[in-house]
């Protein structure tokens, strides 16, 4: 059959065309990924499996998505079919030792990189992508996959020197990231600005440098890397994610809101450009919680769909019983952290928060005991905690469990010497010793005479750091009483009320009330038979104050009563 010079040029004219759509689709599953878009790839390269189903780097590109979306034993699977597809091509090989990599098989994975560089130990690709498979890891803090960084950069530099033309700007996008993983900022800076002397277009080695700049706390210097790469690219997924991590940085972690509030912003629409996996689902629900949008947090912890035996259920419920604290739902946040606790058998995972969360739900459900020693656990793991030992002391003292609210107050000092709020839990230690002797003297039991030393040594220590705290001396003039030999009284107590009195102000006197006729009685009882003229007007204050009080009226009477007459006179 004679077939024409027309026909032949039209037939090659459709497999160049059938080329150049392959190509495209490629590329544009290639940008998928480096977006982040693994759904829209997956669709893309089982497309291009289906339709090339000869050419081994749509199976070698699939196979990638699906380790970096956790499934290596379909990784796997992939792989091994891109070879029997395309046994010439050595990528799959290449993603067999990645996946190897990740399951921390390191000699597997030298064995498949050792077959895939004999296929093609001239090309730089090859060295080229057994270097970033060394770089494979399932997350940065995992426990499991670490990179191996010697054998990584022996490869990528291989790779950059059979590139003898510096043509792709892959080779300085890996080398970059080989340092970058190690922390190793300032050598992974210029091969990251190499990347956009080559390829204008990538977005990634720019977003790079703005998370550089953030792990340094150049955070102006990061946000315009980061604001470039979106004004170039709007849709590109990745640069949302670092800004609001930036943002969330820059905040201090949520002290500073409007900050934060960008920081949740940001990261939203990288969810929104992105599949929503759910380790970004729950990145976005921590962002929720440092910047104390509670509410929304319990929302969207709630509706995370985890199945049950996953470790990420833990984190989950870990969220629901942070924000329902927060938002004040207590016996649902003792659920959630009992689940939690339930949940988590690695003890070096629990954070101090999980210990006080816990504490702080069991507190308000009346477990005092419990409660107090998950509170304890969390101080030790972070002293700023000592200020719910506070709380859990307050809310003993206002229960009248004075004892057990004194224990905690002596424990929040020692966590919390001298910091925030320090000085109030020398005051309460002070206090709730002094009430729990009033009541053992009450009911005719030994009182706590080593509770009251420790509590007047807080309240001294309390007045010399601040002086003019009045309410302080009320409380030693009242423990120096309860101390005093019954038989032979020192009245110790006498400086202290006299101290108190001296430091209200006349706009405090209202609010004294209570605390001035108690030391005006005490002082006019005590100079009655010493000082009749100091007695005669500590009495008439507390009776200015309280008219219809009863003892300072019936001392009163007493002392301006005319002497008896003598007898025979």
């Amino acid at each position: 059959m004679k077939i024409s010079k027309k026909a032949i040029t039209l037939n090659l004219g459709l497999v160049l065309m059938g080329s150049a759509v392959f190509a495209q689709n490629l590329n544009d599953a290639k940008k998928a990924i480096d977006a982040e878009q693994y759904q829209k790839a997956t669709s893309m390269l089982k497309s291009l499996v289906s339709s090339q189903a000869s050419n081994g780097e749509n199976y070698y590109n699939l196979g990638l998505v699906y380790l970096k979306t956790g499934y290596i034993d379909s990784a796997r699977a992939v792989f091994t079919k891109g070879i029997t597809a395309d046994a010439k091509n050595n990528l799959n090989l290449i993603g067999l030792g990645e996946a190897d990599m990740l399951s921390n098989n390191p000699t597997s994975a030298k064995t498949n990189f050792d077959k895939a560089i004999e296929l093609g130990k001239k090309d730089y690709k090859t060295y080229l992508n057994v270097g970033k498979a060394y770089l494979a890891q399932d997350k940065p803090t995992d426990d499991v996959s670490k990179p191996d960084f010697t054998n990584a950069l022996a490869n990528i530099t291989k790779a950059d020197e059979l590139d003898t033309k510096d043509k792709d700007a892959e080779v300085f996008l890996a080398l970059g990231d080989a340092y970058a993983l190690q922390k190793k900022n300032s050598e992974a800076l210029g091969p990251y600005m190499r990347v956009g002397d080559v390829d204008p277009t990538n977005r990634r080695a720019k977003t790079q440098i703005g998370k550089m700049y953030k792990e340094s706390r150049a955070f102006p210097e990061g946000e315009k890397e980061l604001q470039d790469v979106i004004a170039a690219d709007p849709n590109y997924g990745p640069a949302y994610r670092e800004l609001g991590e930036l943002y969330l940085q820059w905040s201090s972690f949520g002290t500073d809101q409007e900050k934060a509030k960008k920081g949740i912003e940001n990261y939203k629409k990288y969810l929104d450009l992105t599949d929503k996996s759910l380790e970004s689902q729950l990145r976005y629900a921590q962002f929720l919680f440092y910047a104390k949008d509670f509410q929304t947090l319990e929302q969207v912890a709630t509706a995370l769909q985890v199945p049950a035996n996953s470790s990420k259920a833990v984190v989950v419920a870990r969220l629901k019983g942070w924000a329902a604290y927060e938002n004040k739902n207590y016996p649902q946040a003792l659920t959630n952290m009992t689940e939690f606790f339930a949940k988590e058998k690695d003890k070096t995972k629990i954070l101090g928060n999980d210990y006080l969360y816990l504490g702080k739900a069991q507190l308000k459900a009346g477990q005092d005991s419990l409660a107090v020693g998950n509170i304890i656990e969390a101080t030790k793991i972070d002293s700023n905690n000592a200020d719910a030992l506070a709380e859990a002391g307050l809310a003993l003292y206002k229960a009248k469990k004075y004892a057990k609210s004194a224990d905690i107050y002596s424990l929040a000092i020692k966590y919390n010497p001298n910091g925030k709020g320090s000085l109030t839990n020398y005051y309460y230690l002070g206090q709730n010793r002094y009430y729990e002797s009033a009541f053992l003297q009450r009911d005719k039991k030994p009182i706590n005479t080593a509770g009251l030393v420790e509590a007047d040594s807080a309240l001294s220590h309390l007045n010399k750091i601040s002086p003019e705290f009045a309410l302080a001396y009320v409380t030693r003039a009242r423990i120096a009483n309860l101390l005093d030999d019954k038989t032979n009284p020192k009245y110790a107590s006498i400086p202290y009320f006299e101290k108190y009195i001296s430091l209200v102000k006349p706009e405090e006197v209202a609010t004294n009330k209570t605390y001035l006729v108690e030391s005006y009685d005490y002082l006019g009882a005590f100079y009655a038979d010493k000082d009749k003229a100091k007695a005669v007007d500590y009495l008439n204050k507390s009776i200015a104050l309280d008219p219809a009080g009863p003892f300072a009226t019936a001392k009163l009477k007493e002392l301006q009563a005319p002497a008896a007459k003598g007898k025979g006179k």
